[in-house]
């Protein structure tokens, strides 16, 4: 069992906001600086991915400032109820930075969402990821971003690439077009929907910030996930 299997969330959320780092490595095949680190507090220690502001590459689409979209996204993880992201901290001092620290998932890295997705038990976690990405309008969600830990629990990660104000939905995650969300489900994206201005403060901008509130709008009148329309570019690449 790993360090970070024996940690409560709240214990998580304390030894990434408050524990002293220690950077490991960069891990590999990351476009921009993503680094493995140690995070300790008192007797509790924790493994984190740190994505310094400082390594990101400037694109074309997106202003600078990704890794305050990871922390978005996982405080709009958590306003849903649906616990989909690890917990990820905003840090302004740190050894490289101001940065996000995820929690690190212990995951068995050569499954992902293609090599799981048949797995009937999963199905829920699947089509709850699929409304989050939908109205995060997570641009990037490639197989290898969908991991399993050893609880049998699914979890997205590396969402860096989200909340932009024009439609950029990129996701792999076509399987259950069509599939209606319940009830409990819904009334949890009207929540986020009408709480987004002080969810997302000092995270995204204004305009970001209205974006998202339609697009949580359209998915609660919608009531169910959309079909994949291939007429639009609607996979990222790399797929995996």
């Amino acid at each position: 069992m790993s360090a970070n299997e024996r940690l409560s969330r709240s214990q998580a959320v304390e030894l990434l906001s408050r524990g002293e780092i220690e950077v490991v490595g960069r891990m590999p095949d990351s476009s921009n600086a993503t680094l493995y680190a140690k995070l300790t507090l008192e007797e509790m220690e924790c493994a984190a991915i740190y994505k310094p502001a400082r390594g990101e590459r400037p694109l074309w689409d997106f202003p600078p400032g990704l890794h305050r979209r990871e922390v978005a996204a996982w405080m709009l993880s958590e306003a849903l109820g649906w616990e989909l992201i690890p917990p990820t901290i905003l840090r302004l001092e740190a050894p490289y930075g101001e940065g996000s620290f995820q929690l690190f998932i212990d995951a068995d890295f050569s499954e992902h969402y293609f090599s799981l997705a048949g797995r009937q038990e999963l199905a829920g976690h699947f089509v709850r990821l699929a409304a989050f990405d939908l109205i995060a309008n997570n641009t990037d969600r490639k197989s290898g971003h969908v991991v399993i830990d050893a609880d049998g629990h699914i979890w997205g990660i590396d969402n860096g690439l989200t909340f932009h104000t024009e439609p950029k939905l990129r996701t792999v995650i076509w399987e259950f077009g069509g599939t209606q969300l319940s009830e409990e489900e819904l009334e949890a994206v009207r929540k986020v929907e009408a709480e987004a201005a002080s969810l997302f403060q000092g995270l995204l901008d204004a305009a970001e910030i209205d974006a998202f509130r339609s697009r949580a709008r359209f998915l609660a009148r919608k009531r169910r996930l959309p079909a994949l329309d291939p007429d639009r570019r609607p996979y990222p690449w790399p797929l995996v």
